[in-house]
């Protein structure tokens, strides 16, 4: 076993065992505040929807369809206008 996953094991053994000595001290409440996790939430949303946005762009810019949609617009406002 190389040198490197014996000290991760032990590394994360240890963390484990300073978990639960924590959970033993504070008769079985949380561990942790989960304050920061709804922002870190909102973050991976936006980050997800932005990455789907750009992707839409991209494909909305090679195929064309950004300008046929910009002429159809105008088309129908201008003859409206008429």
């Amino acid at each position: 076993m190389s040198r490197f996953i014996r000290r991760s094991r032990h590394a994360l053994h240890r963390r484990a065992v300073a978990c639960l000595e924590q959970l033993q001290a504070s008769g079985g409440e949380r561990l942790t505040d989960d304050r920061g996790q709804t922002t870190a939430e909102y973050a991976l949303v936006l980050l997800g929807a932005a990455g789907i946005a750009l992707l839409l762009l991209g494909w909305a810019t090679q195929s064309g369809a950004i300008g046929t949609l910009f002429d159809a617009v105008l088309g129908g406002v201008i003859g409206k206008v008429k």
